[in-house]
């Protein structure tokens, strides 16, 4: 067996009431004006992180926006600017990730990260701005996050109907981890674990959302599985959600769950070795409708029509997907593709 894995430089500090070991991250990192980075739903948490960090905060940006729009990463680059920051705390979830990302590229400030969701961009050096209706990603480790806090503790405010939706964006990460063109042994063992543990996760998180094992026990599976993204290629499910999420503004994490099973039944076929992972971390025999029907039961969109996608913008985003090219187990046509969407939009997955 030949294989090659990169590891990414990451710290990882991980525990109920890890927060308050901020301060001390921090200084580790030998930083002295952190400007700290939100949405505005989180302003309250981003105030909590700036009371620990003291005179370590340089200020707050809580405008963070989904799929990090150009004109709001401009905002904050000035705002860091403005304050002299020498670096960032993202506080919450992809949004605010995304948009430190967006600072340290160019900027070239490092970042400490305290997710909130299971999205697991914390993990990766995966970035994303998205302009005109186009989103455009690339990966850099500068990016990266230096350090980064899981605390289960701040993921009990997080709604049901969003961790199910975030959790299934972390799965999502996995089950392409598995047939990339650069997955490796160490990914597939690291994808089956963070699957299995969110698979369990999320229907206990429904039932009681203060169970914090149920809460530990996911934030650890989106680690791995924000980590198998990190280490391996996107390939078409991604595609699709970076053209659907930039063109047509649907929400991040629904639009993964809502395709997870679509693109799954489109490519597991072509990759056997994969879809055997996922079998065992699922315990079941149809992978697709398995997602499928894990999701809808825990009460999550079954359709990109529910997600505000008309029949008309389909063509747009077969034309988009064309014209990216993309790592892919299985060879895809604008006909298949045009199927795959319509049957997605529908929420009706074939057996």
């Amino acid at each position: 067996m030949t294989f090659t894995y990169e590891a990414l430089p990451m710290r990882v500090v991980f525990g109920v009431g890890s927060l308050l070991q901020l301060a001390e991250e921090a200084e580790r990192l030998g930083l002295r004006r952190l400007l700290v980075l939100a949405a505005p739903g989180r302003r309250a948490l981003a105030e909590q992180a700036a009371t620990l960090l003291g005179e370590t905060c340089a200020g707050l940006f809580t405008e963070a926006r989904t799929h990090v729009p150009v004109a709001v990463a401009d905002e904050a680059r000035a705002a860091a600017r403005d304050t002299g920051a020498d670096g960032c705390l993202t506080v919450g979830g992809g949004s605010a990730v995304g948009l430190g990302k967006a600072i340290a590229l160019t900027a070239g400030l490092p970042l400490i990260s305290v997710p909130t969701t299971y999205a697991g961009s914390e993990m990766t050096p995966v970035w994303g701005l998205t302009d005109q209706g186009r989103k455009r990603t690339g990966r850099d480790r500068s990016v990266l996050p230096r350090s980064v806090i899981y605390d289960p503790q701040l993921t009990l405010q997080l709604p049901v109907d969003v961790s199910v939706t975030s959790g299934f964006n972390a799965i999502a990460h996995a089950v392409e981890a598995l047939y990339a063109p650069d997955a490796s042994p160490i990914v597939s063992l690291m994808a089956e674990e963070g699957v299995r543990s969110l698979a369990a996760a999320l229907p206990a998180i429904a039932a009681d959302p203060g169970d914090m094992g149920a809460r530990t026990d996911a934030l650890r599976g989106a680690w791995l599985c924000g980590a198998c993204l990190a280490a391996t290629t996107m390939s078409l499910h991604h595609k699709l959600c970076h053209i659907l999420g930039g063109t047509f503004d649907l929400p991040h994490a629904a639009t993964h769950t809502v395709l997870l099973p679509y693109v799954a039944a489109f490519n597991l076929p072509a990759v056997p070795a994969a879809e055997q992972v996922l079998r065992r971390a699922l315990a079941t025999d149809d992978v697709p409708m398995h997602l499928a029907r894990a999701s809808a039961e825990l009460g999550a969109p079954r359709s990109l029509a529910e997600l505000g996608l008309a029949e008309r913008d389909l063509d747009e985003v077969v034309t988009q997907a064309e014209a990216r090219p993309y790592a892919n187990p299985r060879p895809v046509t604008p006909g298949a593709l045009r199927s795959l969407l319509a049957e997605a939009l529908k929420g009706t997955l074939p057996p």
